[in-house]
């Protein structure tokens, strides 16, 4: 027989004489939850690391990404450009071999003439800066022999160099089609020259095919939950995988909701294609064209820093923050407000750069464009509503598992006659739970009109099983202020 008073460990049964008092602490948090949140990191490894491929390894350090996956590995690129901007978020890494029917990008600097005057080169492979000496009468022989030495003194470098005759042969340390995307320049910044009588040709890098499959990194984290993945390869079959397995994860059933970062180099129509034939909530793949910047180090500090902002606020716009990392185009590369308007449209997030060449966010879009018949559908096109209806659906979730933790049913009729203190749910109580959370959830900004979601909530037991509460919880989350108009009607 029930007591009047339900206690979780005291026994109603129990003679023995003393005191005896139990810690309820299900009761104790009434705020809003702090959602879990991790980053998952997805690149290729060096057989140097120490860490074999598929397996899930927590990193905290720049040093994690060389010491696990190798000196100038792709994992180890991305990790330190994620740590830069977040060292805060618990971050996973997740390491991939080179396909073995890969073939590597390479490129190569030719170099002629003979040096006129001492100067010193800067070449760029990649984002990374490298000062290369000319000594006067310095033939290109012996310049490209110090253009190699330069490089492969660097061993963070996503290339390896060799030289002969003049040629300066570039190849890429992964196998993939990734590798076609380093880029290689000379004289990024003002001031910065070639010496006097030397003249550098590149051909850009290129050949390089067959990526990793995701699918065995998918399975690998097929038991975990992660937030934010970062995944390097954006070849159709890798992004399909990808798709699928987020889409099921966001369902109802799962609702382990992880969101996938890539990023893309083209031009403009490249990039519109590339976006076009993408659609997926559950992706974002930002775009430029020849940024000196290594792509995959791009697609990482882009979803580092909005993991950031949004583990603070999800409804927050993502505009302006900061990519240190990244560098900007030539003027004559990066797109016109015309052309990242219409790449928004093709489901193609946009990075822009203020006068000093500082990249920043402009505006952040999931690569969802149309529903199920074709139409267009903007309900998930912002990862801000992505993110902020995810938070809310976890804010109700733990409501309910917090108020009615082990709960008897019944109906609203029982409730003028329940003793206090007794376990039981009804849709009443669950209702008053759901209206309590949505006040928290208006406080903090991320809902509006309250008197909606009391007037179009709807919670009924079910008539298939007595057991069960179905609910409709209708929020109406806040929006971006992305766009002011107006117009000047002045007066003489």
């Amino acid at each position: 027989m029930p007591d009047n008073i339900p206690f979780m460990t005291i026994p109603i049964d129990w003679r023995v004489p003393g005191q005896y008092i139990e810690i309820d602490h299900t009761k104790a948090v009434r705020g809003l939850p702090g959602m879990p949140r991790r980053i998952l990191i997805l690149g290729q490894r060096r057989t140097t690391g120490t860490v074999a491929a598929g397996v899930l390894t927590r990193v905290s350090r720049k040093e994690d990404g060389v010491n696990y996956f190798g000196r100038g590995s792709m994992l180890a690129q991305m990790i330190d450009a994620s740590i830069k901007v977040n060292p805060y978020t618990e971050t996973w890494a997740l390491a991939l071999d080179d396909l073995v029917a890969g073939v590597t990008a390479a490129g190569t600097i030719t170099v002629t003439g003979t040096a006129t005057a001492a100067g010193t080169l800067y070449v760029y492979v990649g984002g990374v800066r490298i000062a290369v000496g000319i000594a006067a009468a310095a033939v290109a022989n012996t310049i490209a022999t110090n253009i190699a030495a330069a490089i492969n003194a660097n061993l963070d470098l996503a290339v390896t160099a060799a030289a002969a005759l003049g040629v300066v042969t570039l190849t890429a340390r992964h196998k993939g089609v990734e590798g076609n995307d380093i880029n290689i320049r000379f004289s990024y910044y003002d001031g910065e020259t070639i010496p006097s009588g030397v003249t550098l040709a590149i051909v850009a890098m290129s050949g390089g095919s067959g990526n990793p499959d995701v699918l065995t990194a998918i399975a690998a984290m097929s038991t975990g939950a992660y937030y934010t993945i970062v995944m390097p390869w954006t070849d159709s079959a890798n992004m399909v995988s990808m798709e699928s397995e987020l889409s099921n994860r966001w369902g109802g059933m799962d609702m382990r909701t992880g969101h996938c970062f890539s990023f893309k180099n083209g031009t403009y129509s490249g990039l519109s294609t590339y976006g076009s034939a993408r659609n997926s909530a559950h992706t974002t793949v930002p775009g430029l064209n020849k940024s000196p910047t290594l792509p995959w180090v791009i697609a990482a500090q882009f979803a580092a820093i909005a993991d950031f902002s949004a583990g603070i606020d999800p409804a927050v716009p993502f505009r302006s923050l900061s990519l240190p990392d990244v560098m900007a185009p030539a003027e004559a590369d990066r797109f016109t407000s015309q052309e990242r308007n219409l790449l928004m449209y093709d489901g193609i997030s946009t990075i822009i750069f203020d006068e000093s060449g500082k990249a920043m966010i402009e505006q952040i879009i999931t690569t969802y464009q149309t529903n199920t018949f074709g139409l267009n559908d903007i309900s998930l096109l912002k990862l801000n509503t992505k993110w902020t209806v995810d938070y809310i659906r976890y804010a109700f979730r733990y409501a309910v598992a917090r108020d009615f933790p082990r709960h008897k049913l019944a109906g609203d009729d029982v409730l003028p006659f329940i003793q206090a203190g007794q376990p039981i749910a009804t849709p009443k109580l669950i209702k008053n739970t759901l209206i309590g959370e949505a006040m928290k959830l208006v406080k903090v900004g991320l809902i509006e009109d309250i008197e909606q979601f009391k007037r179009d909530l709807i919670v009924v037991r079910s008539d298939a099983d007595p057991n069960r509460v179905n609910a409709i919880i209708p929020p109406n989350i806040v929006n971006q202020f992305d766009v002011f108009a107006a117009a000047v009607q002045f007066i003489l």
